[in-house]
């Protein structure tokens, strides 16, 4: 579906072009645009509403590119861009300003950006368990984590399966680093 679709192709092409040179944090260094074109998979497998779907390949843009809110609205729709103002963090904020306000707003975002926040949270926990960013500890790891939880828990509720595979992660998680202890 994903690789069929023009609106999902035009999404994934604008992420690449905006992402182009940039890593995920992991050893692996992976193309970031790797991590959204997962977040769109866990939500096309789970059923999400098409407007999350290509929300997710642009989910951060806003905060990580330089593209505007604008350019997303006349590219894609109102719609699209208002999920993905949703989930974009002010970075003019301080992190943990930012970590906090992600816990509140989870519980008051519409259904399509708690879908896309929830399928975020996932495929970080995955990095998480796969490749870790170098620079980070035990401790951070476990910090990252435990905050992934408290954001997921006003997150749920809108798309059972997407819960599931939440905690099913979050657990896999908990017992990689309860094994590295």
């Amino acid at each position: 579906m994903l690789d069929t679709d023009p609106d999902f192709a035009h999404a994934l092409a604008f992420a690449a072009r905006a992402h182009d040179g940039q890593t995920r944090k992991g050893a692996a260094g992976e193309p970031y645009v790797n991590h959204v074109i997962e977040v769109a998979e866990i939500l096309v497998a789970h059923g999400a509403p098409r407007e999350a779907i290509l929300a997710a390949y642009l989910h951060d843009t806003v905060e990580d590119t330089a593209v505007t809110p604008e350019e997303l609205a006349a590219e894609f729709g109102d719609a699209v861009a208002r999920i993905v103002a949703e989930v974009t963090d002010d970075k003019a904020l301080p992190k943990e300003v930012r970590k906090g306000l992600q816990i509140s707003h989870a519980l008051v975002c519409s259904a399509p950006a708690k879908q896309l926040k929830l399928a975020d949270k996932i495929s970080n926990l995955r990095a998480i368990i796969d490749s870790p960013p170098a620079a980070w500890n035990h401790a951070r790891r476990v910090e990252y984590v435990g905050w992934a939880g408290r954001v997921a828990a006003g997150l749920k509720g809108g798309n059972p399966a997407l819960d599931a595979l939440f905690d099913a992660t979050y657990r896999a998680a908990l017992l990689r680093l309860a094994e590295e202890a």
